[in-house]
């Protein structure tokens, strides 16, 4: 009705104009379309990642201008880009629109952009489509020109099923709820039900069925696509059971779940969850009551937060009538204890011959020392560093040798994970004229390991002065298995004849000799395996910033498992120059999604870095990243990129199939990169700067080309949505 009104006004005033009886007002010459082209739709974003800075809610059918503006102006300090992206493959918005606009303050045009639309009645989706950004999202309503809909729809419901002479429904009933927008215009958008005068609106689908013995009352409304909602109504009915001669009440349980101390008490809260089930009748209801308190309908988990002992008594009805006897459960509600949040304490003592001017002559034992008094969790661990190497674990004072001069970095972290700041020790060995041992490889491993055959005896230091490890040289490239296992024999019968093992180590480093494969046909000499699927292979990498990696069944590890956000997991154990690293990896995104993830090489240590409440960061900004990525829209940077640097396209390194393993390769010699993909050498790229590092600037990770020349090695994780699973890690030094 209001439509055809709006129709022969519009004649009428036509008419009028023809006969010169009406003047045409400026403002309304224009048609409805002109003036729609006039508006400006403007999103803004800066550095949070959840939400975009301002965006508009509604717009006016017909041409409009968006501006989409990711700049300094609009807040953003980290160079981190955004998109605008209008969602074309949800049937309940619209998808004439399609938009999608990268933006970041470095780009082309400072960050701002613009797009010229044609917008129809309804509403659209849009969203940011870089991962990790999945709350960067919102609705724009679109009207008509010529009008608003303020007029919500029209709902009604009917109830069905088998009814008695009093009206009451036989063992169910079932309600179907309708909606209509013919007045409005927009549409329906949705309808919503409740149960009972408190229950929670939930989306209407199917016809409600409700088949709990009682009186019920079902609440109903719906919504249109301009946002009017429709006045609540309901029906009322009752629900009695069928005939039956079901005697036996329902079999009911409890169970107490929640995070419990050594007495087995409950932490701050204790979650008690009742389960009930009958085969003649069936459950009716389920009741609950804490202490002595009434009794209250059950319909979920109980929560106690209230600290002290309790008793939740709990029962069952079934549809028959039959009650089910009583039965509890007790427990006991305490205060999580006082974190700890302080750090061990660390000492440290060198001892030695000195000289007259204090050198240390042959060479310096340096004991290393920690308590946890104050905190109370007790030590967990102490760690050194030699001469800005990486950290390792410390078991025994630690015996430098080497002459020159030496600043050896300690720190202890108690069970509570609170770590103390590195604290250092400088001192001068000089040489007492016995030479530095010439030692066939470097390897300061606890225990002695044959490729990747671990045999429990310990890495100690023989006569020559190497260790047992150092004079195994399994890094070495052997051309057959049985020559390697001979040149074990060698070394062990020499070490059993100076008593440095005995007989039962003699026996366990030669079984895992033969059990290494060394030198057999197809056996990847010299590299050596750094995540080859145990648990004791991935405790020894480590999880900064957000997100997070998680070890599978068959040995391989996949990202975003327990906790979304952007993070690395690293190896801190080593730092590495030149070298060949070799793995494998899948997309496993769900969905038509893909995976995003990179490799980064050569970055400095995390910890005590300026930028470590941001680590995956430091990965970012000071090494680079090898990039895992298919997606033909977003990030220009594809697989095999280096990201911010070297850009390779989906167009020469061709998109992987979801669910397949890759080989992947990454070769670095001086600042030489060289990335294969399953055999094929897909990037090659040559870094500026060489060893003449520069930090570049803290706000624009990709303009410096300048890097270290060795540092570690991490994977990175993106999202819950970019998911990627990695497997047989090596690495080969060069």
């Amino acid at each position: 009705m209001t439509q055809r009104r709006r129709i022969w006004t519009a004649l009428l005033a036509a008419v009028l104009i023809m006969l010169g009886l009406q003047t045409v007002p400026v403002s309304a010459r224009q048609p409805v379309e002109q003036a729609a082209a006039a508006q400006t739709l403007t999103w803004t974003a800066g550095d949070d990642i959840t939400k975009y800075t301002s965006a508009p809610a509604t717009a006016v059918a017909g041409q409009a201008t968006i501006v989409f503006e990711n700049s300094v102006a609009t807040g953003n300090t980290t160079g981190m880009p955004h998109t605008l992206t209008f969602v074309t493959s949800d049937p309940e918005f619209n998808s004439d629109v399609e938009l999608n606009i990268l933006a970041n303050p470095n780009d082309d045009m400072g960050g701002r952009h613009t797009a010229e639309v044609t917008l129809t009645p309804g509403r659209y989706f849009y969203h940011c489509t870089i991962p990790g950004h999945g709350q960067m999202q919102g609705i724009l309503v679109v009207t008509e020109g010529t009008g608003e809909d303020t007029t919500a729809p029209a709902t009604a419901a009917q109830v069905t099923g088998t009814q008695n002479a009093q009206g009451e429904y036989v063992g169910s009933a079932s309600v179907a709820i309708s909606a209509t927008d013919n007045e409005g215009g927009s549409g329906v958008d949705g309808i919503q039900y409740a149960v009972g005068d408190t229950g929670d609106w939930l989306p209407y689908t199917t016809p409600v069925v409700v088949d709990q013995v009682g009186s019920h009352k079902v609440r109903y409304r719906a919504l249109d696509k301009a946002g009017n909602v429709s006045a609540e109504k309901s029906v009322q009915f009752t629900v009695v059971p069928p005939p039956s001669d079901d005697t036996a009440p329902p079999d009911t349980s409890a169970t107490v779940t929640g995070e419990q101390n050594a007495d087995g008490a409950y932490l701050d809260m204790a979650t008690v969850t009742v389960s009930a089930s009958d085969t003649g009748s069936g459950v009716n209801t389920i009741e609950y009551a804490v202490g002595d308190g009434a009794w209250q309908a059950y319909t979920a988990p109980v929560m106690v937060h209230q600290l002290g002992t309790h008793t939740v008594r709990y029962r069952a009805t079934d549809k028959a009538g039959n009650v089910a006897a009583e039965k509890s459960v007790r427990f006991t509600v305490v205060a999580t204890p006082t974190p700890d949040t302080t750090p061990p304490v660390t000492g440290v003592t060198v001892e030695g011959t000195k000289n007259s001017a204090g050198a240390y002559v042959g060479n310096a034992k340096v004991t290393v020392s920690a308590t946890d008094e104050h905190g109370g969790s007790g030590v967990d661990r102490i760690e050194y560093s030699i001469d800005g190497g990486p950290y390792i674990a410390y078991t025994t004072p630690v015996i430098v040798d080497r002459a020159g001069a030496h600043t050896l970095a300690y720190r202890a972290t108690d069970k509570a994970g609170n770590t103390a700041a590195a604290r250092t020790v400088t001192f001068t060995v000089v040489s007492s004229q016995v030479p530095a041992p010439n030692c066939p490889e470097f390897d300061e491993r606890l225990t002695v390991i044959v490729g990747e055959v671990d045999s429990g005896v310990p890495n100690r230091f023989t006569n020559s002065r190497c260790r047992i490890n150092e004079l195994i040289e399994d890094e070495k490239e052997w051309t057959s298995h049985a020559l390697f296992v001979k040149h074990v024999k060698t070394v062990l019968d020499k070490l059993l004849r100076e008593g440095v093992v005995d007989q039962r180590e003699y026996d366990a480093i030669q079984k895992a000799a033969r059990q290494s494969g060394i030198g057999e046909p197809g056996q990847t000499e010299g590299y050596r395996k750094i995540l080859d699927g145990s648990a004791d292979s991935f405790a020894k990498w480590q999880q900064v910033g957000g997100g997070s990696f998680g070890l599978n069944t068959d040995g391989s590890i996949t990202s975003g498992t327990t906790k979304a956000g952007l993070g690395m997991l690293w190896f801190p154990e080593r730092k590495y120059g030149d070298f060949s690293l070799r793995l494998q990896w899948r997309d496993d995104a769900p969905g038509t999604g893909n995976a995003n993830s990179g490799v980064f090489v050569r970055f400095p240590w995390i910890h005590d870095h300026p930028e470590e409440s941001r680590p995956e960061w430091v990965a970012i900004k000071y090494g680079h990243e090898v990039q895992v990525l298919d997606r033909p829209d977003g990030d220009m940077y594809k697989t095999g990129s280096v990201y911010g640097f070297d850009r390779v396209g989906l167009a020469g390194a061709g998109v992987t199939q979801k669910g397949t393993w890759n080989d992947y390769e990454i070769r670095v010699v001086d600042q030489h990169y060289s990335v294969y993909r399953n055999g094929v050498l897909i990037n090659e790229f040559d870094n500026i700067g060489g060893q003449d590092f520069t930090p570049p600037r803290s706000d624009d990770p990709g303009t410096d080309g300048r890097r270290f020349a060795s540092g570690y090695l991490g994977l990175q994780v993106h999202g819950t949505t970019d998911v990627v699973s990695y497997r047989d890690i090596r690495i080969k030094e060069l």
